[in-house]
């Protein structure tokens, strides 16, 4: 995730709930905007351009389905959640269908939401570096071709280490919680996936091991560190 402060526009009409998540989020660095119905969030959409918009479903003067039909006709690219008691699976494709990128059905834990926000922002950021070459140490990192070149030789990437690299690439000389990546590429942060994700950054050290000023530090608890 790039260093800027990431702004939220959270639209939902229960003020209590409202409440919870704005101070959720804003204890995690997070910029909020709120809006009450789907009219407002609709306006409000385009006045604040947020990285992210969490909505609910269910609302007055305007449905969040209706509020995102109207977004995707400009906007394609800002990643939305929708926040929803309904669990029906045509309601699911319909917000999909219509450019939902994530849900998460009520009542939720609020750490699982942190999770979701930031794993939605982070691979936002990540598709627009998406022809971007990285230097890292005496490497170059090529996240298309899923290969990296050092002193003229070519090191084959797995598509899942490429992955996980440029996730540290986008991130370098930050911390990337364990559970963002396991989200984010496996789709869930399970004890096994986690197993699996410290197999490949073993790899990834293995295959960077050629330059010494190169380092993939794990942060205990937390996450991991790309530093070069």
């Amino acid at each position: 995730m790039s260093n800027k402060t990431n702004r939220v526009l959270l639209v939902e009409d229960e003020q209590t709930l409202a409440m919870i998540i704005k101070d959720t989020l804003e204890d995690e660095g997070f910029e909020m905007c709120l809006a009450k119905d789907g009219k407002q969030g609709l306006k409000s959409f385009f006045e604040e351009k947020p990285d992210v918009m969490i909505a609910d479903v269910m609302m007055p003067n305007m449905d969040g389905f209706e509020m995102l039909r109207n977004i995707r006709q400009s906007d394609r690219n800002t990643p939305v959640l929708f926040l929803t008691a309904r669990s029906s699976i045509n309601d699911l494709v319909e917000g999909f269908e219509l450019g939902a990128n994530d849900y998460l059905k009520k009542p939720f834990n609020m750490r699982e939401l942190i999770i979701r926000v930031k794993a939605l922002i982070n691979k936002a950021y990540m598709e627009k570096c998406e022809d971007k070459k990285y230097e890292i140490g005496g490497y170059l990192f090529d996240p298309i071709t899923q290969k990296l070149l050092f002193s003229g030789t070519e090191i084959e990437l797995s598509h899942r280490e490429s992955e996980i690299l440029k996730c540290l690439c986008v991130n370098r000389n930050n911390v990337v919680e364990t559970k963002n990546l396991l989200i984010q590429l496996w789709g869930d942060d399970s004890f096994f996936k986690g197993r699996s994700l410290h197999v490949f950054i073993t790899k990834l050290r293995h295959k960077l091991s050629s330059d010494d000023k190169i380092r993939i530090i794990n942060v205990r608890g937390i996450g991991y560190k790309l530093i070069s």
